[in-house]
């Protein structure tokens, strides 16, 4: 999006996505014709509280959810918990950023210099690419382990999944370079308000850079997570079908049971036995959210490119352009908050393991609290009879001679 001509242009068309410089003389928002007739929602006062609210309740969230994974035991450090881990620390690094954008908005000015407008947006980009990264890394290491589990057991292991974890942050740090490195401060010579703002050099480079996002942060891992999942979905039927084949043939009276073998790295039964449904669910719910949240701004953002080239303008464009960026910016941003939600009503041992937690600080509490009493009731004890032995000898002054005369 351009940089707008004036603080109410700002308020439906601020964005943390803002561009401009060199082209901007010759960009589609000044030759688009404005819709004068068409209603201006009133993002100074919307966004800043949606931000507000997805801070708050993600920052908890997340919070809880790095205490938990990372408190687990030995046993519980699994592939999928690293890789939710990740995620979460991930989420919570651009939810402390959060609030610095919720007042760029509500204020229509970037008050907090250089350094913070390009720490700001290296972390929002850098929790866009990040997610879907561990988000993919997630399904496929749910299709290794119901697809292949016994040529993937050598493959998944903790120790890897780390090394992976580091794989997706170089790689999420390295896409997310060239947005932080082109975010300058920018005056509007009309209102003279600064704007924290992509300085593109060209209108090629900005559709380039525009496009890979699209590609790598959201076209690609759909292809490699429906893929998985797809693959998952025959595997599991296939397994279905084979279990009540079995059950069909042993029913039949005239022919002695055949027992129908099934490996139990494979089997259903031993796939449910292993808890790896619940797995299976809670990542899809993850994967879901994912893209019901990004669907919106994606598609918007391809809108835009549309617009750029020409291929598609007009006053319902520019309207949709200016107006549902930020709504769906928004939607984005409140994943950060819906994933550590889905772990806690989805996964019983995370319900367990959170309640645990609770229960140990609690008792910890406690404790300090019952030693802090016992060490006031130990100096008030000492305190009075310290008082006592003071008002024995006041009265034993008292009654003995003061001396001779």
């Amino acid at each position: 999006m351009e940089i707008p001509n004036d603080h109410s242009a700002f308020n439906s068309t601020s964005s943390p996505y803002l561009t401009t410089k060199g082209y901007a003389n010759t960009s589609v928002d000044n030759s688009t014709p404005s819709c004068t007739d068409w209603p201006q929602i009133p993002m100074i006062t919307i966004i800043p509280v949606i931000f507000s609210v997805i801070c708050v309740l993600g920052i908890i969230a997340n919070t809880l959810a790095v205490c938990v994974l990372a408190h687990a035991s030995n046993s519980r450090r699994t592939v999928a918990n690293t890789f939710m881990l990740n995620l979460c620390v991930s989420d919570l690094l651009f939810l402390l950023s959060l609030p610095l954008w919720a007042v760029y908005y509500s204020q229509g000015n970037w008050s907090f210099g250089l350094v913070a407008c390009k720490v700001c947006a290296g972390l929002l980009n850098l929790n866009l690419y990040a997610s879907i990264f561990f988000i993919t890394s997630m399904s496929a290491d749910r299709y290794l382990a119901i697809v292949h589990p016994l040529r993937s057991q050598s493959a998944r292991y903790p120790k890897r999944a780390r090394l992976t974890c580091i794989l997706v942050w170089v790689l999420a740090f390295a896409c997310s370079t060239p947005n932080m490195y082109l975010r300058e401060l920018y005056r509007s010579e009309e209102s003279g308000l600064i704007h924290c703002a992509i300085t593109h050099p060209s209108p090629t480079l900005h559709t380039t850079l525009m496009c890979l996002k699209i590609v790598l942060a959201f076209l690609l891992p759909l292809l490699v997570i429906t893929c998985c999942y797809c693959a998952i979905g025959r595997h599991l039927l296939a397994d279905t079908w084979l279990v009540s084949v079995s059950q069909e043939s042993s029913s039949k009276p005239e022919r002695p049971p055949t027992p129908c073998v099934i490996p139990s790295s494979s089997g259903s039964r031993s796939w449910k036995g292993r808890g790896l449904e619940r797995v299976l669910w809670t990542v899809a719910a993850v994967v879901l959210a994912f893209f019901l949240s990004w669907f919106p701004f994606h598609c918007v953002t391809l809108l835009r490119v549309l617009e750029m080239d020409g291929w598609v303008d007009g006053c319902r464009v520019d309207w949709i352009i200016r107006n549902l960026t930020p709504l769906t910016l928004s939607l984005g941003f409140s994943n950060s908050a819906i994933n550590p939600v889905l772990y806690c009503f989805i996964g019983n041992h995370f319900r367990g393991r959170l309640g645990g937690l609770c229960k140990g600080l609690c008792a910890c509490l406690k404790t300090q609290g019952e030693d802090q009493s016992q060490k006031r009731g130990s100096f008030s004890t000492r305190l009075s009879s310290f008082s006592r032995k003071l008002s024995d000898l006041k009265d034993l002054a008292i009654l003995e001679p003061s001396g001779p005369a």
